[in-house]
């Protein structure tokens, strides 16, 4: 254990001398109130800490002692369903303990130490078996929906089990084995939170994460292990779409993240999260939800460690063979954190004032994220959905250009479709994604006509775009009619399947095979249309069609289960128009 004095305090920045003998990113408590920091820089003679906790009022001379180990997370039975600050203190706790604001030193365990969990050991586990890291030796239930695999730490050195306790109800710290070189092992560990979690091997992304929107999952695919960002402008929805894919997606974990939001945003979501029901499983959000929230007003060095820590929660329930989501809400203030802590240190500022190792630390970040085979024998993913918060809704500003750089998926929000009240406000025009050829095979299997009906049907918006600036020019009317059926077909991919109803019991969500079958009806309305009017048929004719108002109205009217009244609106389709070509054809002969 190292002491030493503060010499300078520069707001969350604090300087140190006599702790030449610790290591970098090595924990100290600051201060009398012995606060939390972390050694971020050494020079000699010099110590530079980074303070995760409010040091006003403190002073020069105060004693710092080194705690002589990394800044790590406490993982164990008890995570999910718990709502952390950014260094994994629970929020709750924290909150019956003391008042409804943090105090500088207080202190609670992230994870209940008294509680017992029933251990169920995996079979042919004993005395004397040989192990390896990563290794299941049983499980608890945590939730009704998670069930925890207890793990041989991925440090561990041992090759066999010496002794191991085998079936019972235990607390995290109680051993329960213990290895030949005399390790002790029990449910809970440490990892630093800084540090990627091992893995056996990486993976190809092939599976997309199913969100229930349609603009996602048809048209931006993301997949699981994949990463994406979500920036917009201030009021376009970004906290909105992601609580949609939290609450929808086919993930088995979602890890949120509010990272510098204000409080009231933040407020919303921890009141709202816990009355969600998971539609998957009939049971509470919260029983497969981790939450950390740092608001603005909490201290911006912690607000700079909290992604880390959601990503370092999201590794260790992916190497249990688990698929995790992230929701990281925003990294714009996490960048932000970088560039008042940048600030405060002195260093050389770089565009807009931030760091010049935004883009590394950006990077370190998503690619953490991937699909992979776990040290325990089976596949797991982290997906991180990063929001991003640009100034006006300035795509051009440097977070979101880098972000850009390390991410295979945009999904551009419009604020003209948000003041428009389009949900998601998703724009198909600056949105891409590069998972769409990975996916391909998946979507395949569901219906070999995804890639090709996605294309043409972005295609028809681009062209629809081009339209509308001849139409502000000259009209509508002054358009052939071929390019104002152009016209209506892109406005019925806009209502009748882009936009989607949060609020709607059948709406809200769409399972894959009805998102296909809307896309095809519309694209079926349009080839057919074409032909009606080569036909000779004018084109008031069509849009009076009994059908087209049903195909709009399909997507709220026709639930998942009940896909056969998509076939019978196609067969009405193929009848009316059909008949009008026929007819018209007839005339013109």
């Amino acid at each position: 254990m190292n002491k030493g004095k503060i010499t300078r305090i520069s707001g969350p920045i604090v300087y140190a001398s006599g702790l030449e003998g610790c290591g970098l990113y090595e924990v100290v408590d600051v201060g009398n109130k012995k606060l939390i920091g972390e050694i971020i820089s050494q020079e000699k003679g010099m110590a530079t800490i980074e303070v995760y906790e409010d040091d006003s009022g403190m002073g020069i001379g105060e004693e710092v002692v080194s705690s002589g180990r990394p800044l790590s997370l406490k993982l164990g039975p008890g995570l999910v369903g718990t709502i952390y600050d950014g260094i994994q203190r629970p929020l709750k706790k924290m909150f019956e303990s003391g008042n409804a604001f943090l105090t500088p030193g207080q202190r609670t365990e992230p994870l209940d130490s008294q509680k017992k969990w029933d251990f169920v050991p995996e079979e042919n586990i004993a005395a004397g078996t040989d192990i390896h890291p990563g290794m299941v030796l049983g499980f608890v239930q945590e939730t009704g929906s998670i069930k925890h695999k207890i793990m041989v730490p991925p440090d561990i050195k041992g090759k066999k089990l010496s002794s191991f306790a085998g079936a019972g109800s235990f607390t995290i710290d109680e051993q329960i084995a213990q290895t030949d070189a005399g390790e002790k092992i029990c449910m809970a560990q440490y990892w630093p939170l800084r540090k990627p979690r091992p893995f056996a091997k990486k993976l190809e992304v092939t599976e997309p994460l199913v969100t229930g929107q349609r603009v996602i999952d048809v048209f931006f695919p993301l997949s699981k292990g994949g990463t994406a960002a979500i920036p917009g402008g201030f009021g376009t929805g970004k906290t909105m779409t992601q609580h949609a894919i939290a609450k929808w997606c086919d993930a088995d974990l979602i890890v949120y993240i509010g990272c510098g939001e204000r409080g009231n945003e933040m407020t919303d979501v921890l009141t709202e999260f816990p009355e969600l029901i998971d539609p998957r499983t009939g049971r509470s959000l919260m029983e497969r939800t981790i939450l950390i929230a740092n608001t603005s007003n909490m201290p911006v060095a912690a607000r700079e460690v909290s992604l880390y820590a959601g990503i370092t929660l999201a590794e260790y329930y992916r190497d249990m063979g688990m698929h995790v989501a992230i929701m990281a809400d925003s990294t714009s203030r996490w960048a932000e954190a970088l560039r008042e802590l940048s600030g405060r240190m002195e260093e050389m500022p770089a565009e807009e004032g931030f760091p010049a190792y935004l883009p590394t630390r950006l990077a370190e970040f998503y690619e953490r994220a991937g699909r992979v085979f776990s040290l325990c024998g089976q596949e797991g993913s982290v997906s991180v959905i990063g929001a991003v918060s640009p100034p006006g809704g300035d795509f051009s500003e440097p977070v979101t250009q880098h972000t850009k750089r390390f991410i295979r998926c945009f999904w551009a929000l419009d604020r003209e479709l948000a003041n428009a009240r389009h949900y998601p406000a998703i724009g198909w025009i600056d949105s891409y994604s590069e998972y769409a050829e990975e996916v391909k095979e998946w979507w395949d299997k569901l219906d070999p006509r995804w890639a090709e009906i996605r294309i043409k049907a972005l295609e028809l918006l681009k062209k629809e775009q081009r339209l509308e600036q001849i139409v502000r020019l000259i009209g509508a009317d002054a358009l052939p009619e071929n390019d104002r059926l152009i016209l209506i077909v892109a406005e019925m991919i806009k209502n009748g399947f882009l936009q989607q109803n949060a609020f709607d019991q059948i709406d809200q969500y769409s399972v894959p095979e009805k998102q296909i079958a809307l896309l095809m009806l519309i694209m079926q309305f349009y080839e057919l249309a074409a032909k009606a009017i080569k036909a000779g048929c004018p084109l008031l004719k069509i849009t009076e069609l009994p059908a087209r108002a049903e195909i709009v109205k399909a997507k709220s009217v026709i639930a998942n289960d009940r896909l056969e009244d998509l076939a019978v609106l196609s067969g009405h389709l193929e009848e009316q128009l059909g008949e009008l070509e026929r007819q018209y054809r007839t005339t013109s002969l």
